[in-house]
């Protein structure tokens, strides 16, 4: 992979991705070859420390300003590490732990002591960052709706119709037309008639009337949010230059 200088230049900061396309981290440093040719490169995975993952770059693929590599996140973050901001060249040893962590065959050139790969030079950078409020909800629980019954006594009042019988004496006189069919008879008699009256009764009966049952229904509203947040400015001091002579 023959690149430019500034190329090379450009690889810094980079995106770098496993094969499947997801992001590892980015560029943080390029080693090349005794010949000058970029081999390796050093990865900010994010993982908290001050080392970088190692990864061949003669087997990457670059395009659209990334680098993509043809191994996935769990290979990638565990190859063996340099720290961050070295400017020390890669070792012997170093170098053989990479070629076997990636299962590459080794350059005879490279694992020699003499010339070692040297690490390129990158423009003085840096990396301006700033904090952003990123504001969502959190469902949690605000309280708990219940359904309790309990029974009640209650006096009710109302009327209902009776019926009741009364005696009525009826007196009818008996015709000359009538003694014929009539009996007289002298002596002591009784008749009885049964009366019947109607009383108030009250029966208890438990009959259902109504179903009440507890819903819930998302209301939206908007609530203020307020936070602070930093950032970074940077300020370059640059020497004033001499003036040209008109």
């Amino acid at each position: 992979m023959r690149l430019t200088e500034q190329q090379i230049r450009s690889l810094y900061g980079q995106d770098v991705q496993d094969r499947s396309g997801a992001t590892i981290g980015d560029v943080g440093q390029v080693w090349a070859d005794a010949a000058g040719e970029p081999t390796w490169v050093s990865v900010r995975t994010g993982v908290p420390g001050r080392h970088e993952s190692m990864a061949p770059l003669h087997t990457a693929r670059l395009w659209e300003g990334r680098v993509q590599l043809p191994y996935d996140r769990a290979t990638v973050r565990t190859a063996p590490a340099v720290e961050s901001g070295t400017d020390q060249p890669l070792g012997v040893e170093q170098l053989a732990q990479l070629y076997r962590h990636y299962q590459l065959p080794a350059r005879s050139a490279a694992l020699q002591p003499e010339p070692s790969p040297q690490r390129t030079s990158s423009p003085p950078e840096m990396i301006r960052s700033e904090e952003r409020l990123r504001v969502g909800t959190r469902r949690e629980p605000v309280g708990t709706a219940r359904l309790r019954k309990r029974v009640v006594t209650e006096n009710v009042h109302t009327t209902v119709p009776v019926q009741h019988d009364e005696v009525t004496v009826v007196r009818e006189p008996i015709t000359a037309a009538d003694r014929g069919d009539v009996r007289a008879e002298t002596g002591e008699e009784q008749r009885e008639l049964v009366l019947h009256a109607e009383h108030p009764v009250a029966v208890k009966e438990r009959v259902p009337v109504e179903r009440v049952r507890l819903t819930s229904h998302e209301v939206r509203e908007e609530r203020p949010v307020h936070g602070q947040v930093q950032r970074e400015i940077v300020e370059p001091d640059v020497p004033e230059q001499p003036g040209r002579a008109d």
